[in-house]
């Protein structure tokens, strides 16, 4: 899709009734007869995503401040409260010690530009707006080397808005066909912290705070440290953000399926993991399908209402997809070319759009 399409395309999705027939990609666990339109495809899409909505709200209005913001906020400034004594144990000729400040300083840098971002580019780290407003400017333009707008434009109006659609969130934009595949999935993610733009101003803070509180006296040291610490995470990073929605049907524009549809087809779910939920957050790892039904929603909150949403989407024949991390990458290993350099198949669901 030329760059002047993508200007003109409406963030809101089409509206008609739904059927449904097919989808194209077999190495997918969906959609097999839960999309037969015997089943949910006779009820309006409008009708399922309200009843949806409903109970998810019914479960969020009884919830307390603490399961709705509390808890992730308290997972935020506990590692704002840690990077003192990641920098400090850097200071120590002990190389436990040493390397214990490696991992500190790399969970903190992951938990704010990853979780911290995200749920601020959603608007769910408050309810306030002038709150969002300054924590995403704080998340996203400090703590990495983006935008508020670049944030908002890339991944909420498209990769949200249109999720799996060809040319505007099909998670093309991480995709490197003249990689090979070994070379993508275990070395590039290391180029990850040395893309990042050296003027980002959260490079400089780490970088000054690495030579005048850990007291490094090289500068090519520093740097060097800086590159492990956010570079620690930089390979589950990378394959998550290609394992949740890549290999999953992909959607022409003009015949993108209603929102309860792309989202239930399109976005698939990975096992708990304790590092990952606490660095990357629920909404990104087992909590994406709810994430992208429901982006407002704290990544605790999507946890609380994982239930509610698998057992409906469940009971609705809907697909809900999930796998384990050995799974996909195996499969991305396997089907590499298919998948990421080669153009994905369409999927035509007849009715849906």
């Amino acid at each position: 899709m030329e760059p002047e399409e993508r200007r003109r395309v409406s963030e809101s999705l089409s509206s008609t009734p739904q059927t449904m027939k097919e989808t194209g990609t077999a190495e997918s666990p969906i959609c097999s007869d839960s999309c037969n339109p015997g089943r949910a495809g006779v009820r309006k899409e409008g009708m399922l995503m309200g009843e949806l909505e409903a109970l998810v709200q019914e479960v969020v209005k009884k919830s307390s401040w603490w399961e709705r913001h509390g808890l992730d906020w308290s997972i935020l400034v506990l590692n704002f409260l840690a990077l003192p004594l990641g920098f400090l144990c850097l200071r120590s000729q002990s190389t436990l010690i040493f390397a214990l400040g490696i991992i500190i300083l790399g969970v903190v840098h992951h938990t704010f530009t990853v979780k911290g971002s995200h749920l601020a580019s959603h608007g769910a780290l408050s309810n306030s707006k002038h709150w969002s407003r300054f924590w995403v400017l704080f998340f996203v333009e400090v703590c990495t080397s983006f935008t508020a707008e670049q944030a908002t434009h890339g991944h909420v109006k498209l990769h949200h808005g249109y999720t799996n659609v060809v040319g505007l969130g099909d998670s093309s934009t991480w995709k490197l066909p003249i990689l090979n595949r070994y070379v993508y999935m275990f070395f590039a993610p290391l180029m990850i912290p040395i893309i990042t733009p050296l003027v980002a101003l959260g490079l400089l803070s780490h970088y000054w705070l690495l030579m005048k509180v850990s007291g490094f006296q090289s500068p090519v040291f520093a740097l060097l440290c800086m590159f492990i610490t956010r570079g620690l995470l930089a390979h589950p990073y990378l394959h998550v953000n290609i394992f949740q929605h890549i290999g999953l049907p992909m959607f022409s524009l003009d015949k993108k399926p209603r929102r309860i549809h792309m989202m239930s087809l399109g976005v698939l779910n990975l096992p708990r993991n304790p590092i990952l939920d606490w660095t990357f957050g629920h909404s990104l790892i087992s909590c994406h399908v709810e994430h992208h039904l429901f982006p407002r929603l704290s990544d605790n909150m999507c946890l609380k209402v994982k239930p509610v949403v698998s057992q409906f989407l469940q009971k609705n024949h809907l697909p809900y997809n999930e796998d384990s991390y050995r799974s996909r990458f195996g499969l991305f290993l396997s089907k590499y070319e298919e998948l990421m350099v080669h153009a994905p198949p369409i999927t035509d669901l007849v009715g849906l759009q």
